[in-house]
């Protein structure tokens, strides 16, 4: 079993800047991919950004440019750097962790809220 373990998130104003952190932990030696997706009330949820494990990104066109994912393998973690926040970022964050085996895991979630 994995579990994911996030960090950071809350209130800033528009403009702002804030930073995710998620550790995984557990059975998380087959790790193809981790990233963020965030669910706003009422929408679905959506990928925001997501690291692979040989380095390459990718990222929602909306926060392209303003987000930056990093991580450590070694480590097992990845942080996102937000910035620029606008509200329309507005939503619940959650570390996600896809295996080799095609596994999914995902963290509790973490809320964003950015003040306009």
């Amino acid at each position: 079993q994995v579990q994911l373990v996030e960090s950071g998130g809350g209130l800033v104003q528009a403009g702002g800047s804030l930073r995710l952190s998620c550790a995984a932990s557990g059975r998380s030696s087959n790790i193809y991919s981790m990233g963020w997706y965030r669910q706003a009330p009422g929408k679905s949820r959506e990928l925001v950004a997501r690291l692979y494990r040989n380095g390459n990104t990718n990222y929602a066109d909306s926060v392209q440019g303003r987000f930056t994912i990093s991580g450590e393998n070694a480590k097992n973690t990845v942080d996102l750097q937000m910035n620029s926040l606008k509200p329309e970022d507005t939503a619940v964050y959650y570390c996600n962790l896809q295996s080799y085996q095609a596994l999914t895991y995902w963290g509790q979630g973490t809320q964003v809220t950015v003040s306009s």
